[in-house]
């Protein structure tokens, strides 16, 4: 009885206590709205950075997650200065803490909460937290729960932006160019031009850097000068180090809008936080550290840069009528997948016999691994390939084996990541504004990718020019591919046969970049990938320029071994090569080719569809493929081959994405039926550069090449001016030998070019000639 007492006594006691203590705060679950509304919803509605936040997300019917029975993740960040801040988890990576719940009893439904606050969620610290961007996706990524970014305001009383000043005006001193500008040895002006396509302007611009410890200021060291006659902001910084390099950035805005922080559009180079960690140091040893002020991409100025003496001052560019090129992707060429590896190539190539390398797009491109048709910065080549030391001593190496450089350039869009594009930007559609002065908000063009330049605007093409005029004086090279130039056009287009029409003010914009380009080197090739109307392009042409002939689909037809289809009865038809077939084009016009990097492989559409034994025996594979190689390189003017081409690549162009990274075969070359493959290209190529007169405007080509002749052979004859020397080639591309009735345009001696010593005599203007399966003979008039 006694200890009971003591026990109830002491109950009493701790009854009492917690009556006269203070309440205790019991925070609720927040609780669903009464009925949850398709796509985004959150509570508390005003959301508050120190305070807890619930977000639901149910999907519309005509939403990807309708239905949607697996894992559902937010993929968040903090919206700072224009950039996605604190993001948790990369696009893929599938976090506890991102996943949301499924909500019960409600279809489609899920929910999640940013506990204990929204600023500790994301551990954001001292950086204001004032609006998230939200994307819902499915666990792998493929499914988004709605098109575009989602943004939500949120409150922060405890950390504020940066307040600009009043605008400072002055007069931008005379000489000077957007961009970065080195005025002598220790100080450098920065420009940016920011008027819209409405001449309005920016409210405030800054920079920040590692010349004001990436302060944002409202004093001489930060804040830029207003000249509305140019229609730039301006800042001169003194007191610098020559020999040191200083990343930067701009901050700029408009009252009442987020800012946002941009690099140098003009930048010789950039640093990415997000892919630069990953970039081998010996690919790109010695990078600058990222500031850790940074947010985003940031430029990079040194004003004594690294210096390069070229070795090879007064290369001349190999003329159109025996260019053969190599179209080349750095990222697959070798396994380093660098500049290094390609340059320890260069001897393969010239042994090949190719005096021209094309390479894809090197021009700074979002992310590492690319086939480089998403430019960001076009002032900056890619690090992902080697630093810009290694880029000049590429080219140098191969101007000394006689070979020329072109660059793949893309001026038709450009990445999100192109300050042009952040400066006047749609975040709510995810594309860029109506107002802004250099892109498109939606390409007329059915074609387009990213964001469509407009090529209408000065600006525009005073950009382009000024880009291929420092291309062109800095790294030494030798021409240009312009890619899908066809998409240079203001023409709104639903389909290809619109798309292509002609189009004078295409016209007039590619002669004015042809101009530029001559103006600086006037042997220099310029190739544009147009495919449109043939008046067009022989306008083109006639002004000088050479255009692609995409012939993959007639030589992928005979590499399988069809001389027609059901769809097409012309398909294996291979005058189009030739810029002196119907209709006719201006001489060396044409750069035709069997594959690129954009067709799917021959040799891998025989493995997959090749009639009879060309679908199953190597031997017959790559023995067609020489007959293809045959009736390609003895075709005068302009010929490209798509990288290991001559080794019978056959590893679909679908394989690991279309644009993906694709295995390396150099153990190709030792295969004995690749190798001959091989060869054979070389040889061929040997013959154009041997007896260049065979392939100049002034040789005559004749030839049987269409379906109509393949049981019985296909022929091609080419004479030089005055006959002085000829050539016969007779090609077998079925799967049985045949006895080919060949005419001869005269009589005597004729020498197997291949099979050097083996002649031939011809007593008449037909003879019979025996080919086997899948073979060809080229006989001369002249000793191989």
């Amino acid at each position: 009885m006694q200890l009971f007492s003591k026990t109830f006594y002491l109950f009493l006691l701790l009854l009492l206590a917690l009556a006269c203590g203070k309440d205790p705060v019991i925070t609720p679950e927040p609780e669903p709205p009464a009925t949850i509304k398709e796509g985004l919803s959150w509570n508390p509605e005003t959301a508050d950075a120190d305070k807890e936040l619930t977000i639901w997300f149910k999907a519309a019917s005509t939403s990807p997650l309708y239905n949607y029975t697996g894992d559902v993740y937010i993929h968040t960040g903090v919206i700072s200065e224009g950039v996605w801040q604190f993001v948790p988890a990369e696009w893929n990576q599938n976090l506890d803490k991102c996943k949301m719940t499924k909500v019960a009893g409600e279809k489609s439904t899920w929910s999640i909460k940013l506990s204990p606050s929204v600023r500790q969620w994301f551990s954001s610290g001292e950086t204001p937290v004032t609006k998230i961007g939200i994307v819902i996706r499915s666990a792998d990524g493929t499914k988004k729960g709605i098109n575009n970014d989602f943004f939500i305001s949120v409150t922060d009383s405890k950390y504020k932006a940066f307040q600009p000043a009043a605008v400072k005006t002055g007069t931008m001193p005379a000489g000077l160019q957007y961009g970065i500008n080195t005025v002598n040895n220790n100080t450098v002006t920065l420009v940016l031009y920011d008027k819209d396509k409405n001449d309005a302007r920016k409210d405030f611009a800054h920079v920040v850097g590692d010349f004001n410890n990436w302060t944002l200021s409202n004093d001489e060291k930060s804040q830029m000068f207003r000249d509305d006659a140019a229609g730039c902001w301006w800042i001169t910084l003194s007191g610098l180090d020559a020999t040191k390099e200083y990343a930067f950035q701009y901050y700029v805005g408009k009252a009442g809008e987020d800012p946002i922080r941009i690099a140098d559009a003009y930048s010789q180079k950039i640093l990415d936080p997000s892919n630069d960690p990953y970039i081998s140091s010996s690919t790109y040893p010695d990078n600058k550290t990222y500031p850790a002020k940074g947010n985003g991409i940031v430029s990079v100025f040194k004003i004594q840069p690294d210096t390069y003496s070229w070795q090879v001052t007064n290369f001349k560019t190999p003329a159109t009528d025996n260019l053969v090129i190599y179209e080349l992707l750095l990222r697959d060429f070798t396994e380093q997948g660098n500049i290094n590896g390609a340059i320890q190539k260069l001897d393969y190539l010239k042994d090949l016999g190719v005096n021209a390398i094309e390479l894809m797009p090197v021009q700074e491109f979002d992310g590492n691994d690319s086939w480089g048709y998403n430019p960001a910065f076009y002032f900056a080549l890619d690090k992902a390939y080697g630093t810009d030391r290694m880029y000049k001593q590429f080219i140098d190496e191969c101007h000394k084996r006689g070979i020329a450089v072109i660059f793949d350039v893309v001026y038709n869009h450009a990445t999100g990541a192109n300050p042009f594009a952040k400066m006047w930007w749609d975040a709510k559609n995810n594309k860029t504004a109506a107002n802004n002065p250099y892109f498109n908000v939606d390409a007329p063009h059915p074609f387009s990718v990213f964001h469509d330049f407009n090529h209408e605007s000065p600006l525009v093409r005073k950009f382009v020019k000024r880009n291929l005029e420092f291309l062109l004086k800095e790294y030494n090279i030798d021409g240009f591919r312009f890619d899908l130039s066809k998409g240079f056009t203001q023409q709104k287009s639903s389909d290809d046969d619109a798309f292509k029409k002609y189009d004078a003010k295409r016209i007039s914009y590619l002669k004015e970049y042809n101009n530029t380009i001559k103006e600086v080197k006037p042997d220099a090739y310029v190739i544009l990938e147009h495919f449109a109307d043939n008046a067009e392009e022989t306008e083109l042409g006639n002004a000088g320029m050479m255009v692609w002939r995409n012939m993959n689909d007639a030589y992928c037809q005979t590499a399988m071994g069809y001389p027609t289809d059901k769809d097409n009865p012309n398909r294996s038809d291979f005058t189009r090569t030739y810029y002196g077939a119907n209709p006719t084009r201006p001489a060396n016009s044409l750069v035709s080719y069997m594959e690129s990097h954009d067709e799917e492989r021959a040799a891998y559409k025989q493995t997959q569809w090749g009639n009879g034994i060309l679908k199953t025996s190597l031997d017959a594979q790559m023995s067609q493929l020489a007959t293809n190689a045959a009736f390609f390189f003895t075709v005068p003017g302009p010929k490209m081959v798509w990288q290991f081409g001559e080794i019978g690549y056959d590893v679909n162009i679908e394989y690991n994405g279309r644009t993906g990274k694709k295995p390396v075969k150099w153990e190709y070359y030792n295969v004995p039926q690749r190798k001959q493959l091989h060869d054979t290209y070389s040889r061929l190529i040997d013959l154009r550069f041997d007896h260049p007169e065979l392939f100049n405007v002034t040789a005559t080509l004749d030839w049987k090449v269409t379906p109509s002749f393949w049981e019985n052979g296909r022929f091609i004859t080419l004479s030089s001016l005055g006959n002085s020397k000829q050539i016969v080639v007779v090609g077998n591309f079925t799967n049985a030998a045949i006895n080919a009735t060949t005419t001869f345009p005269k009589t005597g001696t004729w020498h197997d070019y291949i099979n050097s010593g083996e002649k031939l005599n011809v007593t008449s203007s037909t003879i019979d000639i025996s080919i086997p399966a899948n073979s060809f003979k080229i006989y001369s008039t002249f000793v191989p």
